[in-house]
C-alpha cells in the first residue's frame, strides 16, 4: 500500500516536500498535484519506475510522458529552441500548457516520439509541484493519472480506488483537483499547431 502525505496546496511545508523528493530519488512512483489534475511521476533517469507507470496506465508509448521543468532555462537543456520558440514559451509559462518540442541529446531515446524525435515539456504553476522541482533541481517525468477500466476522473485522493494505492508508492494529497487536460501545442514545425484545447485555452497567437 502507498503512503499518503497531506501538503498544504498554497504554502507547502518544506519538511514534507523533502520527504517527497527523497521518495522520487529512491526510485518511487509518486502521485503529484499538477495544474491540470493529479499525475503519476518519477525521476527522468529511472527506467524501472517508467516501466511501472506504463504498466499502471497500460501504455506502451513512453513518449506520452511529459517532462516537468522549473523554468525556460531548464527547457532549453532538453529541447531545441530559437528566438521564436523562446518568446512564445516565455509568454505562456508557467501554466497549464504542454509544449511538444524537438529534443536535444539530453533526453533519453526511450522517451522520444519515434518519428519526430520530440518530447512534451511543461513549466507547472502549482505551488507544491514547483517546490518539488526546485528541491529536486532537475526535471521529473509525469503522466496523467488514469487507470484502465476506471471511467470517473481521479480528482480526490480520499476517493481514489484501491488500485491506485496498491500500484504507487506515495500519494501527495493537496486538495480536490478538477481533472482538465492541459492545452497541447506542437512547436516542432515552422508553424506552431494547436493539438488540443485544454485548461490553458487557445493562445492568442494561434487564434483564427
Amino acid at each position: 500500500m502507498s503512503e499518503t502525505i497531506e501538503i498544504h496546496p498554497t504554502t507547502p511545508q518544506p519538511r514534507l516536500i523533502a520527504q517527497v523528493v527523497h521518495a522520487l530519488a529512491s526510485g518511487q512512483i509518486v502521485v503529484l498535484p499538477t495544474d491540470s489534475g493529479y499525475a503519476l511521476a518519477c525521476r527522468l533517469e529511472d527506467k524501472s519506475a517508467l516501466a511501472r507507470i506504463a504498466q499502471i496506465r497500460r501504455d506502451d508509448e513512453p513518449h506520452h510522458m511529459t517532462l516537468l521543468c522549473r523554468d525556460l532555462s531548464e527547457i532549453s537543456t532538453y529541447a531545441k529552441l530559437d528566438n521564436v520558440h523562446y518568446r512564445f514559451l516565455k509568454a505562456h509559462t508557467p501554466g497549464p500548457f504542454t509544449f511538444i518540442l524537438e529534443a536535444t541529446g539530453e533526453v533519453p531515446r526511450r522517451l522520444l516520439h519515434p518519428k519526430k524525435r520530440s518530447i512534451g515539456l511543461r513549466v507547472p504553476q502549482h505551488p507544491i509541484l514547483k517546490a518539488i522541482l526546485e528541491e529536486v533541481g532537475a526535471p521529473i517525468l509525469s503522466a496523467s493519472l488514469v487507470l484502465p477500466g476506471v471511467d470517473e476522473p481521479l480528482e480526490d485522493p480520499d476517493l481514489f480506488p484501491k488500485a491506485v494505492e496498491r500500484q504507487v508508492d506515495m500519494i501527495v494529497h493537496s486538495s480536490f483537483l478538477v481533472q482538465i487536460p492541459s492545452t497541447v501545442i506542437d512547436m516542432t514545425g515552422a508553424v506552431f499547431t494547436l493539438v488540443r484545447v485544454g485548461l490553458g485555452g487557445v493562445p492568442p497567437e494561434l487564434e483564427d
